[in-house]
């Protein structure tokens, strides 16, 4: 091989590397300008919903719907990026999300309760396409990579929660100075947000991720092979990565749903709420960069062991606060964020190893169907739970789960391949 030849490969190479490292940026900024619009929106919409209905009692179902639109989003938009690529599937997302917010403040307008939850229902085809940008990341990442490409993708929904909720009070200011009705402006607004991450991502994310994946190519996931999708679930490494995600979720859903109103039941003040909030947002996306380092060192089953471990130090700490809250329910929220941290990033990394790459993207979407599925079912159980129970009860519920999961996951470790057990 000639010295010319060589250095033309080498410069090659180096340009892939350059244009997936850019492409990453791209998704993580993506993600940033959408987790905008989508907190945001989230923020508001039980807000308009108890409003319309000068009822408490139904407001939550905006949110439910949300989620429900995130499951549904996740299969359909896999579906359609095996077909046609991983930027269209992303942009189409976005956009349907733009569109959800433009019906969300207009149901506002015209007070329409069933027009609010369509909108929410679409807004939450953004968080699916969000969702499945990390995997577009992990894609493109080598296997020593992945877990931190995921992690930093992942990350990319602090600037959501620090922007999100700051962006409503001026934005409802604005609308009703100009004539609006008070919630219509913030919804409005975090469906510029959302087109603006799809616009980002349709002019720049070029070319589309399935090009530059270091394993996998559009072509080949568009062959349709690979094996059923519930003997898929059934292997050893996809099992306990679904397991992971899937009860991280519950769990998380269950406890952080119900803690605003536990507070505020016994006194405590909304900046003291806020302050809970807060601290469990940071757990849940602060420190995802570390998430990836951590998966990346010590392989992505350990990690989604810690992270079990730290989701049962959080139930038993919210189950043991004493009924002001206070310190020790603040610590308990953060830990909940921090351990399901731990179990997406790090089952989104085994979850990845443990596919063919022509089975990838419709398992992505199948799992995260599945999280934002079981997520809705959290959300509505909880309520029943805190009734029935009290919060106490709530923690006590999540350790059993989390206790559950881990023999499960213990069971089947023997089973895993030895790369797929060391990945991240």
């Amino acid at each position: 091989m000639s010295r010319g030849t060589t250095s033309g490969e080498a410069s090659q190479g180096d340009a892939l590397e350059a244009a997936r490292r850019r492409s990453t940026r791209l998704l993580v900024g993506g993600s940033a300008l959408g987790s905008i619009g989508h907190i945001a929106a989230v923020t508001v919409a039980a807000i308009a919903a108890r409003e319309l209905l000068e009822d408490a009692a139904l407001a939550g179902a905006s949110t439910t719907t949300t989620i429900i639109g995130s499951a549904l989003g996740a299969s359909l938009l896999a579906w359609l990026m095996v077909r046609r690529g991983r930027r269209v599937g992303l942009v189409l997302g976005l956009t349907i999300a733009a569109l959800g917010g433009l019906i969300a403040a207009w149901s506002v307008m015209e007070r329409s309760f069933p027009m609010l939850l369509l909108g929410t229902l679409l807004f939450g085809f953004g968080n699916s396409s969000m969702q499945l940008s990390r995997y577009a990341a992990a894609d493109m990442a080598t296997t020593a990579r992945r877990a931190w490409v995921i992690g930093l993708v992942v990350w990319a929904a602090t600037v959501g929660a620090i922007v999100g909720p700051n962006i409503v009070p001026p934005a409802a200011a604005a609308s009703v100075a100009i004539g609006l009705e008070e919630m219509a402006g913030p919804l409005l607004l975090a469906a510029v947000f959302m087109a603006l991450a799809g616009l980002l991502w349709f002019a720049l994310l070029r070319p589309d991720p399935y090009e530059l994946a270091v394993a996998s190519s559009r072509l080949d996931e568009a062959s349709g092979d690979g094996e059923p999708m519930l003997r898929i679930l059934r292997r050893p490494t996809v099992a306990i990565a679904v397991t992971a995600m899937v009860v991280g979720q519950v769990v998380m859903v269950g406890i952080m749903t119900m803690t605003p109103l536990h507070m505020r039941d016994h006194g405590q003040e909304l900046s003291a709420v806020a302050l809970v909030i807060s601290a469990h947002t940071a757990g849940m996306f602060a420190l995802s960069p570390i998430t990836g380092r951590i998966a990346g060192r010590i392989g992505s089953l350990p990690t989604i062991l810690l992270g079990a471990g730290v989701l049962a130090i959080s139930a038993l700490l919210a189950a043991a606060a004493p009924a002001e809250g206070g310190i020790v329910l603040l610590v308990a929220l953060f830990l909940l964020g921090y351990g399901w941290n731990l179990g997406f990033v790090a089952g989104s990394t085994l979850l990845v190893s443990g596919v063919e790459h022509v089975e990838r993207t419709r398992t992505e979407g199948f799992a995260d169907t599945l999280v934002w599925g079981s997520s809705a079912v959290a959300s509505l159980a909880s309520g029943f739970i805190l009734a029935a129970a009290g919060f106490a009860a709530l923690g006590g519920v999540g350790l059993l789960l989390v206790g559950g999961a881990v023999l499960a996951m213990l069971r089947l470790r023997g089973q895993v391949s030895a790369p797929a057990a060391a990945s991240g």
